[in-house]
């Protein structure tokens, strides 16, 4: 495979982004880090409190996945950064050698967190578990961070909700870019890692458009897209992103923060995203709900309580292939943990498949295509109940 040229300023020691192929605006591509490669597209599950719920770290690795997720609201709270640090750092502590990228913990202070008090110098809040105060500042956010040994970090930011009005969204995409800043000063230089910022602006373009811009000045590692995926259509979700998609150097990983959907991801790629995460595929596995190349299938409908059939005879994923559907619809209706486990595994295996789907898809420029034949197949639906 011939690897497209990339700016040698892009590059740090044992830090790289390199663009593998392209499909329109679609790339494949690799994140080259010392505790492994990304392959981008890439989807990332969701460890926020030092675990994938209901998967042991080496079924995540067998999915298909490169790279987690974990949280500093969460972590920082319980068990504590300082803790985390003492025992050998996250990676050590959930078994996980592999790259992890943790959040700062803006999103959460917005939807978790109670009597949340903004300032310029960052926020205070209430714990949502026991209600005791902390401070978040930019300067903590990666100290947290830094304690975790995470591989990517992300500047602390404000998350609005939306809707907002422009004057609400605009402060807190100017704040966002003044953390930023004070993010890239706190983090300095690492030697195999790489810190982040978020584009903010709520559903407004030219505030997209600065701050994207104002970002990119700042010669980070990577870029995300933020504050999006928070209720509003997916239309606005990805007008946002074709605003800011030509203003983020093209040489460097893009990651939409919080999504989603197997139909919000494809959609993204196409727009050039590079990088995702989401809780639905183990939230929906956890409530019942298997995520498919039949689309969605859920496992509580009566449907299923007599058919003999997996899932999926063809998927990878043993949960998908050696289960019956009317063993997993009885697990979900009991309330039985081993349901939510082989649930959570379906999904996590079927989103790290479309990843593949993706990446090869590019590598063959024929990405349109294959989104075509994906969405026809969601459409078509869950093949033919067992009918006895």
């Amino acid at each position: 495979m011939t690897e497209l040229p990339n700016d040698p300023a892009a590059t740090t020691p044992d830090f790289r982004f390199t663009v593998l192929a392209r499909s329109g605006k679609a790339r494949r591509g690799r994140i080259t880090m010392p505790r492994g490669d990304i392959r981008t597209p890439a989807f990332m599950p969701v460890g926020t409190a030092a675990t994938v719920k209901a998967m042991y770290t080496d079924q995540v690795r067998a999915t298909g996945a490169d790279v987690v997720l974990g949280n500093v609201y969460h972590l920082m709270l319980r068990p504590g950064a300082e803790r985390v640090a003492r025992l050998g750092g996250l990676h050590h502590m959930m078994g996980w050698p592999h790259p992890i990228l943790t959040d700062s913990g803006g999103f959460q202070v917005m939807s978790l967190a109670k009597l949340r008090k903004l300032n310029e110098k960052g926020v205070i809040f209430n714990s949502h578990i026991d209600g005791s105060a902390h401070e978040l500042t930019p300067e903590r956010s990666i100290e947290i961070q830094g304690l975790l040994g995470s591989d990517i970090q992300m500047q602390l930011d404000e998350c609005v909700k939306l809707p907002c009005t422009d004057q609400v969204a605009e402060k807190a995409m100017e704040l966002s870019l003044r953390w930023a800043e004070r993010c890239r000063t706190a983090f300095g230089v690492q030697d195999g890692k790489a810190m982040f910022g978020i584009v903010q602006g709520g559903a407004v373009p030219l505030l997209r458009e600065r701050s994207a811009q104002a970002l990119a000045a700042m010669d980070l590692k990577g870029y995300a897209v933020g504050g999006l995926a928070v209720g509003e259509p997916q239309e606005v979700m990805m007008r946002m992103i074709d605003v800011v998609e030509p203003h983020l150097p093209a040489n460097k990983p893009r990651y939409l923060m919080g999504v989603g959907t197997p139909d919000d991801i494809v959609e993204a790629v196409r727009r050039g995203i590079d990088m995702f995460d989401c809780v639905m595929p183990t939230r929906a596995g956890r409530h019942g709900l298997a995520f498919s190349r039949f689309g969605k299938i859920n496992l509580r409908n009566a449907r299923h309580a007599d058919d003999p059939r997996p899932l999926d005879p063809l998927s990878t994923c043993p949960a998908a292939r050696d289960y019956s559907r009317a063993y997993l619809h009885h697990l979900v209706k009991a309330g039985e943990i081993l349901g939510m486990m082989l649930l959570t595994w379906v999904n996590l295996a079927y989103y790290q498949d479309l990843m593949a789907g993706l990446r090869e898809a590019i590598t063959a420029d024929r990405l349109d295509d294959f989104i075509a034949e994906t969405k026809e197949a969601w459409a078509k639906g869950d093949i033919e109940p067992f009918s006895g």
